[in-house]
This record gives structure tokens, C-alpha cells and sequence, in this order.
């Protein structure tokens, strides 16, 4: 069975779900080039245009500042989640793979003339500091406090709850397994 990684919440969520707990253990969805294009590819209306057009042909090594970012924002979620100070190492983490590759701005006096801004850093190290950005943003922001984890038994998917009465990463993915699971338990004490 192919896993489709959980999409649609915040993109610092979103790369952290890329790490879900299956039957057999956690899976590693971006563990590699493809994994990490295939990821790109359902995300890519969030990014920049084409900036990260060819990451599907790097090794599993190259993915590497992307899967550092991850275990930061991993790291700092369960943190806020738990009503903790996000450790030192996780800020710095976040804030070493944004200084990596620094946003500049420059001047296109093409028709019409537009200013230009672009990571100067090769393709992964401008994604690693792309989504260190994001999370970095997500974690000053209010709704960091938000932050739940679904609360389906067998589910690790992290969720922004802005409605008080979500409690599933997903309506059709949990939400309906646990209803239907309650539904055979009462039908079965029956």
C-alpha cells in the first residue's frame, strides 16, 4: 500500500506528518529524493514558482537539511504541544537552515520592471531554509497554541485546531474509522 502524506494544514505541519506511524512502524515519507518530489509535487501551489524543480534526483544524503528541519519543528511542536520552552538547539536549528540560504532581492528591469526575490543556496538548501522559514513563522504565531494531535488511537498526524470541536488530522481519514469502530463495538454489545 502506497501512503499518501497528510496535506492541507500549515507547511511546517505538513512536513512534520511526513513521518506517520503505519501498523508496521513509522515511515519515513520523504526519507529520499523521490519521496521528498513526490511531497513537493502534492505541496507545490506553497512554493515559490518552480524553485525547487529538480529535487527528485538528489540521494537520500542530500535530503538531508530537509529531514534536520523536520526533527527541529518535530522537536519544538511537542514542546509547545506540552506547555514547554522550545529548546536552544531547535531555534537554532530552524535559524541556521534559514541563514543558509539567505533571501536576497534584486532589481529585473524587464517589462514590466519587478523586484525579485530568490534564496541564494542550491535547490535543497533553499527548501530546508523555505520550510525552516515557515515553521519559524508558524511558531510565532498565535496558532501555535492550536497545535493537537489527532486523537485517533493509531494516528500521529498533528492538526491546527481552529475549531474547538475537531478532534480527527481528517473527517474521512480518522474521524470515520473511529466512527465506524464505535458503531461495531455497540452494535456487537447488542
Amino acid at each position: 500500500m502506497d501512503l499518501v502524506p497528510f496535506v492541507g494544514e500549515p507547511l511546517a505541519l505538513d512536513l512534520v506528518n511526513t513521518h506517520p506511524l503505519t501498523a508496521s512502524g513509522r515511515v519515513d515519507l520523504i526519507a529520499n529524493g523521490e519521496g521528498l518530489a513526490a511531497w513537493l509535487k502534492l505541496e507545490q501551489a506553497r512554493f515559490p514558482d518552480a524553485a525547487f524543480d529538480g529535487i527528485g534526483a538528489t540521494s537520500a544524503a542530500d535530503v538531508e537539511p530537509v529531514l534536520a528541519v523536520r526533527a527541529h519543528m518535530t522537536s519544538a511542536i511537542a514542546h509547545v504541544m506540552s506547555g514547554q520552552p522550545v529548546p536552544a538547539a531547535d531555534i537554532e536549528g530552524l535559524n541556521v537552515a534559514m541563514r543558509a540560504a539567505p533571501l536576497v532581492r534584486h532589481l529585473d528591469w524587464s517589462d514590466p520592471p519587478r523586484l525579485v526575490s530568490e534564496r541564494l543556496a542550491a535547490p535543497v538548501i533553499q527548501l530546508a531554509g523555505f520550510l525552516a522559514e515557515d515553521a519559524a513563522a508558524l511558531l510565532a504565531h498565535p496558532d501555535a497554541g492550536l497545535i493537537r494531535k489527532c486523537e485517533a488511537e493509531d494516528c500521529v498526524m498533528l492538526f491546527v485546531g481552529n475549531n474547538a470541536r475537531r478532534r480527527w488530522c481528517s473527517a474521512a481519514r480518522c474521524g470515520n474509522r473511529v466512527r465506524v469502530s464505535r458503531y461495531y463495538q455497540r452494535s456487537k454489545s447488542s
